[in-house]
C-alpha cells in the first residue's frame, strides 16, 4: 500500500502548504496531488511544490480533458516532467456537463471517446515518433479547413522519458472500464473499503503494476462524529451540487454502493436549497467508511480495512500533519 497526499483546490486550507509536502515526501509518501474545477488550475500548484521537493511524485489529480487540448497537455507534461526529473504522472477526467459546457464552453457528449483520443494523442506526441496527424471524432491534425496551411508537427523537445504514465478518473461502468483498459492507473472516488463488490467485475481484469488509487479525506479529531462533519459536507456537496438534477454520476455511485434512498434525499435537500439538512441526511456509515476519521490511533488501525483490497494507493485528503504520521504507522 502507497501513499499519496492529496492537497485538493487552492482555496482548501494554507495557500503554501509545502511545510506538510516536505513531511510527506520524507516519511515516505509516494506522491503529492493538486487538483482543479473551474477555479485555480492544478498544474501552476503543482509545480509550485515540484519546484520545492526532490523526490516525491508529482500528480494531477485531475487535469480537465476540457481545460486543455492534447498537444497543451503533452506539453505541460513534458515539461513537469523534463524539470522534476521524471516525477509526473498525469491524472486526468472528463468532469462533467455544468463545467465543461458552463465553464470551457465545449460540448460534453461521449466523454468515453473523447478520453480514448485525448489519452491516444498525449502518448503519440510524447513518443514523438515523428510529425502527428489524426483523424478522429473528436480531434483531427492537422486542422481541417480554416487556413488550409496546417501541417503535421512533431514536438520539438526529446521528452525525459518516452512513457508519462496516464491516470483516469472514472465513476461509472463504461468509463471505468475504459480507465482501467487504456491508463497505467484509475482513480475512483468515494469508495468504500467494505463494499469493493460495486467493481467485483473490474479487480480480476487489472493488469499486474496497475496503480489504484483513491481519494480519502482524512480527519484527525478527538470525536469521531465532529471528523465526519467535513466529510458530510464535502458528500453533500459532490451528491447535490456537482451535476444535475438527472444526470448527477457521483449520487449515481453512491446508491450502486446501496444508499441510494439517502442520496435520493441529500440531491433533494441540496437543490431545494436545504444545505444544512442535506449534510445532516448523508448516513453516518456512508461518511465513516470512505474517510479516515477521529483519534490518530484509530486512523491507523483502520488503514489496515484499505490494505486488505485491490486499492494500491491511498490518496489522502488532509492538511494535518498527524495525519500523515498515523497513515504512515498504519501502511508500515
Amino acid at each position: 500500500m502507497k501513499l499519496g497526499l492529496n492537497l485538493g483546490y487552492w482555496m482548501q486550507g494554507p495557500e503554501d502548504p509545502i511545510e506538510l509536502v516536505h513531511q510527506a515526501e520524507e516519511i515516505g509518501f509516494d506522491s503529492v496531488w493538486t487538483a482543479e474545477a473551474y477555479g485555480n488550475d492544478c498544474v501552476s500548484t503543482l509545480c509550485w511544490m515540484g519546484a520545492r521537493t526532490s523526490k516525491i511524485k508529482l500528480g494531477t489529480g485531475i487535469m480537465q480533458l476540457s481545460a486543455r487540448t492534447p498537444a497543451c497537455a503533452a506539453m505541460t507534461a513534458m515539461t513537469i516532467d523534463h524539470l522534476s526529473g521524471g516525477r509526473l504522472i498525469l491524472g486526468i477526467g472528463a468532469s462533467g456537463p455544468q463545467v465543461v459546457e458552463g465553464w470551457y464552453g465545449q460540448s460534453y457528449p461521449k466523454p468515453i471517446a473523447r478520453t480514448r483520443e485525448f489519452v491516444q494523442l498525449v502518448r503519440e506526441m510524447i513518443k514523438r515518433e515523428g510529425p502527428q496527424s489524426f483523424d478522429g471524432e473528436h480531434f483531427k491534425l492537422p486542422y481541417p479547413g480554416g487556413s488550409g496551411l496546417g501541417k503535421p508537427i512533431k514536438l520539438i523537445n526529446k521528452p525525459l522519458r518516452d512513457e508519462i504514465p496516464i491516470y483516469i478518473a472514472a465513476e461509472g461502468p463504461k468509463n471505468v472500464e475504459m480507465a482501467t483498459t487504456i491508463g497505467d492507473g484509475w482513480m475512483p472516488l468515494f469508495l468504500s473499503p467494505f463494499r469493493t463488490d460495486v467493481y467485483k467485475d473490474v479487480w480480476p481484469t487489472l493488469k499486474p503494476g496497475f496503480d489504484v488509487i483513491c481519494p480519502v479525506t482524512v480527519m484527525v479529531a478527538d470525536k469521531v462524529e465532529d471528523a465526519l462533519m467535513m466529510v458530510k459536507y464535502s458528500i453533500a456537496f459532490y451528491i447535490g451540487g456537482m451535476g444535475a438534477k438527472g444526470r448527477n454520476f457521483h449520487k449515481d455511485f453512491v446508491g450502486r454502493m446501496g444508499f441510494e434512498e439517502a442520496a435520493q434525499k441529500i440531491q433533494d435537500l441540496f437543490l431545494d436549497g436545504k444545505r444544512d439538512e442535506a449534510v445532516a441526511a448523508v448516513p453516518d456509515e456512508l461518511a465513516d467508511e470512505i474517510s479516515l476519521c477521529g483519534p490518530p490511533e484509530r486512523i491507523t488501525e483502520r488503514v489496515q480495512a484499505w490494505k486488505d483490497t485491490p486499492i494500491t494507493t491511498i490518496l489522502a485528503g488532509t492538511r494535518d500533519p498527524r495525519a500523515l504520521d498515523a497513515l504512515m504507522r498504519g501502511v508500515s
